[in-house]
This record gives C-alpha cells, sequence and structure tokens, in this order.
C-alpha cells in the first residue's frame, strides 16, 4: 500500500487527523538549532488544524538533552488555526522540542452538548457517551469504571470510594449521575446530570486526564543552541600585544598587555581581542603599508603565521611564552575578563605544514603553491589551506587539535578571521568538535560577505557574527537593518557583533576625523546591539587617515609595530566607558532583540525604545554629524502603560538630567557638537 510522504512515521496513520506545520522557529527544516542563552524565553508556533468540526488539543514537549523526559507544556489558540507556547532554557547546552497534537473529543462532545440544549433537545444518550468519556478519565487517573448507582448506595463499596483520591471519587460520581441521569424520565438527576456536562468542573478534569488517542506528532525534533551569557551580552576591545610597550621601538609582550588591564577594564570591556599571536614567517614577508618589499628589522603581518619556530600552536617567541600566555588569561578573569585569540586558517611558506604536508596547499601548473589572493588585493606572504585536498580529514583534525591545545591554554573565545572562504560543513563539524570539550567556547564569525554566506555560517554554530553595520549610516539604512536583524528569522540565529571599523577597515564615513560622527557610530553599536566591540587604541584616539582611495589605514598596524599613547584620554574615551557602565547597569541594553522604532518627525533623527521588565530605555540619536537636529519623538505610551493625560518622567542616563513628558509626542533637540544623542530612561 502506497501511502502519503506526510503519513509517514505516524504509527496510528490511518486514524490521525491533526496536521502540523509552518512551525516558528525552524531553521531548514529543523536542520539547524535557534540560539539563545540561560533564562531566555524560547517562543513558539505552528499551525494545527484537522478536518471537521473537532476541537483540538495540542502540547508543546520540550527537554534539555541530557534530560530523559520531555516537559509537556500546553499550547493556546492563537488565530486561524494557529497555536503558541513558550518555555524557558535554564542551563547551557543542547535542547530539543517539538509537538503533539490529538482530538480532543471530550470537549468536542461538551460543545455539542451546550449546542443542543440551549436548543431544549433531551440528551440521554448524549449522557452516556459522556459517562464512557469519563470512565476513560478514571482510569487514567487511577481508578475503575463506576456504575449507576455508585451516588446513591450507602454500601462497603462507598467507604472504598471515599478512600480514593479526590478526583478518582469525584470522577466516578460524576459518570455514575451520568448514567443516572440518561435513565430518569425527567427531575433531578437528569437536571443536575446536564448541569454538571456543561460545567467547569468537567472541562478541567478533561484536560487533566486527556484522552490522547490517535496522537499526531510533529516529524521533527527542534533544536535550541543554549550558549553561556556571554554570548548575549559582551564588549569587546582589540588590540596587537606587539604594540603595547609604552616604550619607542621596543616590541610589546604579554606583560605588557597585563599592564593595560587595568584601563581596558575600566573602560567597560570584558573580552580583549589579540589578533594572531604565533611566530611570523619571513619569506616575502610584508613591509610598511603592505609593501612587497620589507626592509630590515619590520616584524611583517602577525596573518604570516608559521617560521621554524612552529606555526599556529605556538607562541610568538616577542611577545613571550604559552606560560605567559596563560598567566595574561588568569590575570584578565581577575578583572572579569577573557582573552580572544584569533584563528587564521592560513600560513606563511615557513609554517612547518607547508614542508610536512605540502599537499594541504593548491599547486600552480609550475609545481609551486599558490599564494592567497583577493583580487585585486594578492598576499604573497600567505598560503591558503586548501580544503579540496584529498587528505581533507587529516587536514581537519590538525586543526581540531589546534583548538583543542588553544581551549588547553585556557582560552574560551576564538574569532575566526574569513570563515567564508572554507567549507560550510567544516565549520559545523569543527565548532561541535570543540564544544563536545569546551562547551562553553564562542566563536565570532569574521565575515564581511554575501548575505546567505553570512547567514550560513551562523546557522552552522557560529556564536556571534560581524555585520554590516559599519556601512549603514543613515536613518533609513539603520531601521531597515535592524529591522532585518530583529524582527525576521535572522532574530533566532544571528547574534550581530556591531564594530564602527576593525584593523582591516577604516570605513569611508569615518575618514574625515570629525569627531562627533565618531561619537555616533561608536553609540549606535553599543546601544542597537548587545554585543560590540572597537578596535582599541586606533578606535579611542579617532585615527582616520586613509591609504589612498580604499577603507584601509596608512600606516596600519597589521605592517608596523605603532606607539600609543595608553594615557591619552578625550570626549570619545569618556563616552565609551559611561556607556558601557549604563550597559552593564540596565538589562534592556544586554540583549539585542527587544528592539521598537519610534516615529520621528525629523529624517535624521533615530529613536529606538529598548524595554527589558521593568528596565525602559528610549534612545534618540542625530544621525546627521553636521547639523543641529530638532523633532517631535512619537513614545508608544500604550506600549509603556502609560495614560495619554499621564506625565512621566524620563531621566538622560548620559547628562543626569531629567525631562517631565506628558502624551505621545515629546520635542528633542540634538546638537551634534556638544552631545548627538539622549539614554533617557523612562521613570514612572
Amino acid at each position: 500500500m502506497s501511502l502519503p510522504t506526510s503519513l509517514s512515521g505516524q504509527p496510528d496513520f490511518g486514524r490521525s487527523r491533526v496536521v502540523i506545520e509552518r512551525v516558528s522557529p525552524e531553521l531548514d527544516g529543523g536542520q539547524f538549532p535557534i540560539k539563545a542563552i540561560p533564562g531566555d524565553v524560547v517562543a513558539v508556533e505552528a499551525d494545527i488544524f484537522a478536518d471537521g468540526h473537532d476541537y483540538l488539543t495540542a502540547v508543546l514537549l520540550y527537554k534539555h538533552i541530557d534530560e530523559a523526559n520531555w516537559t509537556e507544556m500546553a499550547m493556546a489558540p492563537l488565530v486561524n488555526d494557529r497555536w503558541g507556547a513558550s518555555f524557558v532554557v535554564e542551563k547551557q547546552g543542547r535542547y530539543l522540542y517539538t509537538f503533539e497534537a490529538w482530538i480532543n473529543h471530550p470537549a468536542s462532545w461538551q460543545h455539542e452538548i451546550h449546542l443542543k440544549v440551549a436548543d431544549g433537545q433531551r440528551i440521554t444518550s448524549e449522557l452516556l457517551a459522556g459517562a464512557t468519556y469519563l470512565d476513560g478519565m478514571l482510569e487514567r487517573a487511577g481508578g475503575k469504571k463506576a456504575d449507576a448507582t455508585a451516588v446513591k448506595s450507602k454500601s462497603k463499596k462507598k467507604v472504598e470510594v471515599s478512600e480514593e483520591t479526590p478526583d478518582v471519587k469525584a470522577l466516578r460520581e460524576m459518570a455514575a449521575l451520568f448514567r443516572a441521569g440518561s435513565a430518569a424520565a425527567e427531575g433531578d438527576p437528569y437536571n443536575e446530570a446536564v448541569s454538571v456536562a456543561e460545567s467547569d468542573q468537567f472541562t478541567f478534569y478533561a484536560n487533566r486526564y486527556p484522552e490522547r488517542s490517535h496522537t499526531t506528532r510533529y516529524g521533527h525534533e527542534l533544536g535550541v543552541e543554549v550558549d553561556r551569557a556571554r554570548a548575549g551580552f559582551s564588549t569587546w576591545y582589540c588590540l596587537f600585544p606587539r604594540s603595547a610597550s609604552r616604550q619607542e621601538g621596543k616590541h610589546g609582550t604579554f606583560r605588557d598587555v597585563e599592564a593595560l588591564l587595568p584601563r581596558i577594564s575600566g573602560m567597560g570591556f570584558d573580552v580583549l581581542y589579540l589578533p594572531p599571536i604565533h611566530p611570523i614567517g619571513t619569506a616575502h614577508r610584508k613591509g610598511k603599508n603592505n609593501s612587497v618589499i620589507c626592509q630590515p628589522g619590520e616584524p611583517g603581518v602577525p596573518y604570516g603565521i608559521g617560521s621554524e619556530a612552529g606555526g599556529h600552536d605556538t607562541i610568538h617567541a616577542e611577545l613571550g611564552t604559552v606560560d605567559d600566555l596563560k598567566h595574561l588569561i588568569a590575570i584578565a578573569k581577575n578583572y572579569d575578563m577573557e582573552i580572544a585569540m584569533d584563528l587564521a586558517i592560513q600560513c606563511s611558506p615557513d609554517h612547518p605544514w607547508a614542508k610536512e604536508h605540502p599537499e594541504w596547499f593548491k599547486k600552480r601548473p609550475d609545481g609551486t603553491i599558490q599564494y592567497a589572493e583577493n583580487p585585486p588585493k594578492k598576499y604573497q606572504d600567505i598560503y591558503p589551506v586548501y580544503f579540496e585536498t584529498d587528505d581533507w580529514r587529516n587536514l581537519w583534525e590538525e586543526l581540531k587539535r589546534v583548538l583543542l591545545v588553544w581551549g588547553s591554554w585556557g582560552v574560551r573565545i576564538i574569532r575566526v578571521d574569513n570563515p567564508h572562504t572554507k567549507p560550510f560543513v567544516f565549520w559545523e563539524w569543527i565548532i561541535a568538535e570543540v564544544k563536545k570539550e569546551y562547551p562553553d567556547m564562542i566563536f565570532l564569525s569574521e565575515a564581511f560577505t554575501k548575505p546567505k554566506v553570512m547567514q550560513e555560517l551562523a546557522k552552522r554554530g557560529f556564536t556571534h557574527s560581524y555585520t554590516y553595520y559599519t556601512w549603514r549610516n543613515t536613518k533609513a539604512e539603520l531601521q531597515e537593518y535592524m529591522t532585518e536583524l530583529t524582527q525576521g528569522e535572522m532574530r533566532h540565529y544571528f547574534r550581530p557583533n556591531f564594530w564602527p571599523t576593525t584593523h582591516d577597515i577604516n570605513p569611508y564615513s569615518l575618514q574625515s576625523g570629525h569627531e562627533p560622527q565618531f561619537l555616533i557610530r561608536y553609540f549606535m553599536a553599543a546601544t542597537l546591539s548587545s554585543n560590540y566591540g572597537i578596535y582599541g587604541p586606533s578606535f579611542e584616539l579617532m585615527e582616520h587617515i586613509p591609504f589612498p582611495n580604499k577603507e584601509e589605514y596608512l600606516n596600519s598596524e597589521k605592517y608596523e609595530i605603532r606607539l600609543w599613547d595608553w594615557d591619552k584620554t578625550n570626549k570619545l574615551t569618556y563616552l565609551i566607558t559611561l556607556v558601557n557602565r549604563i550597559r552593564r547597569e540596565n538589562a534592556a541594553l544586554q540583549t539585542t532583540n527587544n528592539l521598537t522604532f519610534c516615529t520621528v518627525s525629523d529624517d535624521a533623527i533615530m529613536a529606538y525604545l529598548k524595554i527589558t521588565g521593568g528596565n525602559r530605555l528610549l534612545i534618540v540619536v542625530n544621525t546627521d554629524a553636521y547639523q543641529r537636529r530638532a523633532g517631535m519623538v512619537q513614545v508608544p505610551i500604550w506600549q509603556l502603560g502609560i495614560g495619554y493625560d499621564q506625565p512621566y518622567k524620563v531621566h538622560d542616563l548620559l547628562t543626569g538630567a531629567y525631562y517631565t513628558w506628558q502624551g505621545e509626542q515629546n520635542y528633542v533637540e540634538l546638537d551634534p557638537y556638544v552631545l548627538p544623542m539622549h539614554l533617557l530612561r523612562i521613570e514612572l
């Protein structure tokens, strides 16, 4: 017998009448998990319906993967056969969820009773059917079938009934009453039975002891990957450790980085990201400003990984030793900071892999290994790893070994360079493998590429993702992009990590060095996204001189050691420190998807509401860094529980000022040369 595909896997398919479809969230048919952190509420919905007019019952089933039994949660009908429910993920790891639904025959029966009684019909035979349903409830409650005499009986059996549980006793008496009522020509037994049949008491027991015959179970067990709390809220600071020295001409060390921890932590950062810290090759080493001619003494590019001293599992000697790195990691913990390392899967021609595993690299027709290119850019000092090699299994295992070595050093955050140039299946495998050993590992995808590729990397397991924020500048662009990130399907799996600049990218919008623009770009990154980062001293000091006609820095730190003035502060430094403190003190800034844009009469002023529990923030930004702007902000007071005529206070957490507002429309004015933003806490 050939059966429809939709019936496959259903043990009682011939009597299955319920359809479960259009589940949300569900990524690619259940292939990938959604993301959460402990304490998150996972809201789910599905279309659930059946033939005919019978009532349905639907339940959500969920459990942590380490648990043997499912927890069951009743689903509520929403509209147009849409059902919903939610559950809280309480701990790190993988959760599973799915759905079951069935025809609720007792509920359907009770509905018909209501209609027939209202029509004046006598329901004696229907009461017998109801007694049968009660028999089933009684059995599921642990009792035995009732009879018509149990209500009035004074026999020994009555004594036994009184010793049963309250539910069993009530169900037994109700079933007996239904049978007695069905036999009565008229009078009290019948009237009482009808009253009980229509009662909430019957509904209560029908729901407590449901008849789950011919249940339909959804065909997929869907996943929720629950990461640790820092996956949901983090503040990154990037620095090149070789530039951490305070002395001109001196190569920085991990000990120099340790000396900077009080400053960086004091500004409110909790992740210190270090570009590659491995030995740097000498073959085709690049010089200042990416020159193909390297002058004597120039340090090379940290991304040209590998030399005779070792490769990805070795530390660049001028930075220190593995023990020095471990010491840095330990000291950082004292400041509630973590060290993030940079995984760049590429090699200098001097890397040990190039000699020991030449099959891991693509060769030109002349037999030489092809260096890396991203036309028109050329990277003569780097060999890209060739993932189509016949020896791919050993390559994968070696890369896994490297990450496990890093884990043994105490590293729990990894920023991955250019993951979009490596296979998706590799990332799905290696992230899962590393998390078996280090389940709290966080992976940041540094992929500025096509949207679907960035999204696929997130689905395959990356905890955080770089974004297009760097190039979204106008109010319209920002609102459209944030709506895509926080209101569409991406909100379930794509965790944005906003960076105004990086050590690779000096965006055109900041190349003027205009201070208000730096303030605006920083502030929006830190308040739109719960995860954000800055390229350390370069951004703080508003470095902006570009390499001609490129979104890159002149005298880039990638190619030379820089001496930074670590004691210098400015308006941006103050704003960063203040906003990071406000982020820590206000839960509404510790999540990304709680975002609602407000209507503003000015096309450059952007306003957005962020609410978590009783913490309610209204953030207003002038995106025009050159002109004072003013307008009326429409505050959604109905969402805040504020009456139309009710005054309320807004407290600017940046300046300390208080304002009394009333109603929906309120005036704002922002001068970019004074302070181009408000961070208002709504206080009734």
